[in-house]
């Protein structure tokens, strides 16, 4: 670890995906149910979109479309009134794998109960990149436990044209989603990457285009873990690895194709390691991700050690009459010859 910079790069950062990584299916179910729609017909209805749109000479991107056919049902009325405070309320209703959201919170204990990492202040943060919505997520009961939630975001009540000439008092009106805020597809996950990496997400002067020494990063891309759960996240897996990070895919317990996929994700070297998405102690998914937890708190402290050992000197010693004087090597051939026989 360098002496002088910007950051003592002790911090551990495990990101996730969160549909069918945290959660078994997606998360826009609790929507549906809420307001009585056919679930296996909105996704099919999506699905369908882009070949239709491309006879139409219409060229979209597929992550988006999801978002854009929800829009479409609030304004057609089936999804009326919803906002970003329902979102979130509909987080509450997600359940997540077995052994979280507790995982969590057993990951972070991992430095705080060892003396030595907890002496260089050694911490784990977790962090969510999802194509799915970021409210749903920040009301889930995975949330206190998060550092960051990167998702896509909703605007309500988009502000109409002129409106900085309008001189009236603005008329209260319910809050509803009507515009796309974000959006994050699986290429544009990399881009969080780099956010946590520099240390936006602590920092919002720094930007994530921002040319910063690799010495002065808040997170090295070797402290991080990122988990998902398969093919459509290889290009994180990618650019973690890349960067000496580890990467880890789950797939749903008992599911033979989620397997295969994971199997031939690791026999192609896109993950280091994967296993069923299971987060209870002694799980194979448990005891991999808490080992190599352990052995990145482990290189920080090591690291740690170094650059102290490098920036504090010895003190001065007292000369004893009884010690040999030191000097020049020609001036002490009896010692140096001693000392090169043995």
């Amino acid at each position: 670890m360098p002496e002088d910079t910007l950051h003592r790069q002790n911090i551990v950062a495990c990101i996730w995906d969160f549909d069918k990584t945290l959660i078994p299916g997606y998360m826009q179910g609790p929507i549906f149910r809420h307001f009585n729609i056919d679930e296996k017909r909105f996704w099919r209805e999506v699905n369908a979109l882009p070949a239709i749109y491309r006879k139409r000479g219409q060229f979209v991107s597929p992550d988006i479309l999801y978002l854009n056919h929800l829009l479409t049902y609030v304004r057609a009325g089936l999804l009326p009134g919803l906002n970003n405070k329902m979102l979130r309320r509909f987080g509450r209703e997600l359940d997540f794998y077995q052994g979280l959201p507790e995982f969590f919170e057993i990951l972070k204990s991992i430095p705080a109960r060892d003396p030595r990492y907890a002496r260089y202040e050694i911490k784990v943060e977790h962090y969510v990149i999802s194509t799915g919505i970021a409210e749903m997520v920040r009301g889930s009961a995975i949330a206190p436990f998060v550092e960051n939630v990167y998702g896509c975001e909703f605007i309500e009540n988009p502000l109409p044209p002129h409106f900085e000439m309008q001189k009236e008092f603005e008329m209260e009106a319910e809050a509803e989603i009507g515009q796309i805020g974000q959006v994050v597809d699986n290429t544009a996950k990399t881009r969080f990457i780099f956010e946590i990496n520099k240390g936006t997400n602590k920092i919002d002067t720094i930007d994530v285009n921002s040319r910063i020494a690799p010495e002065d990063r808040r997170v090295p891309i070797q402290n991080m873990i990122y988990v998902a759960d398969g093919p459509s996240d290889v290009p994180v897996f990618s650019v973690v690895r890349k960067h000496g990070g580890q990467t880890y895919a789950v797939y749903e317990p008992k599911n033979e194709k989620e397997f295969a996929q994971n199997d031939e994700l690791r026999r192609s070297g896109r993950v280091d390691h994967f296993g069923r998405a299971d987060y209870r102690e002694k799980s194979d998914t448990f005891m991999w991700l808490t080992s190599h937890v352990r052995q990145i708190c482990e290189r920080i402290a090591e690291e740690s050690e170094q650059a102290l050992l490098r920036r504090v000197r010895r003190p001065p010693q007292h000369i004893h009459k009884e010690d040999p004087p030191i000097g020049p090597r020609e001036e002490q051939p009896e010692l140096f010859g001693e000392a090169e026989k043995a």
